[in-house]
């Protein structure tokens, strides 16, 4: 969780001059996607090295859980690759900026109470 954390951290700095809303979006994937393999590795589901949200997301126990934050966490899966190179995409929005890092704080606050969760259920096993 620790580098979700820090990519989400990263994608907070907002509108300072010189960064691109592309770059934001990009690490919001990445915390996105870094949180969710957290919980998959809780589970002791092998993380595969994969940018799409849906996949992960559909990696996760049938049994848990989902918010449907989750399945708008899939539509962030575009930044992961596509919006990093020039002349690719449309240039991202500060309003589909604004909408993908709240999306992004989501997830990442959703897999954090997971993983405190997890914690909580190993400690009354022993």
């Amino acid at each position: 969780m620790q580098y979700a954390q820090s990519d989400l951290q990263l994608a907070h700095i907002g509108t300072n001059p010189g960064v691109l809303y592309e770059t934001l979006c990009f690490h919001l994937q990445q915390a996105v996607e870094k949180a969710i393999k957290a919980v998959l590795i809780a589970y002791q589901i092998p993380a595969p090295k994969a940018h799409n949200i849906d996949v992960l997301v559909g990696l996760l126990p049938s049994t848990l859980l989902k918010p449907s934050v989750l399945v708008e966490a899939a539509t962030l899966t575009e930044y992961a690759v596509g919006y990093r190179y020039p002349g690719e995409a449309d240039p991202v929005t500060e309003g589909e900026y604004r909408q993908a890092l709240q999306i992004a704080n989501e997830t990442v606050q959703w897999a954090n109470s997971m993983l405190e969760q997890i914690a909580c259920e190993g400690e009354t096993d022993t």
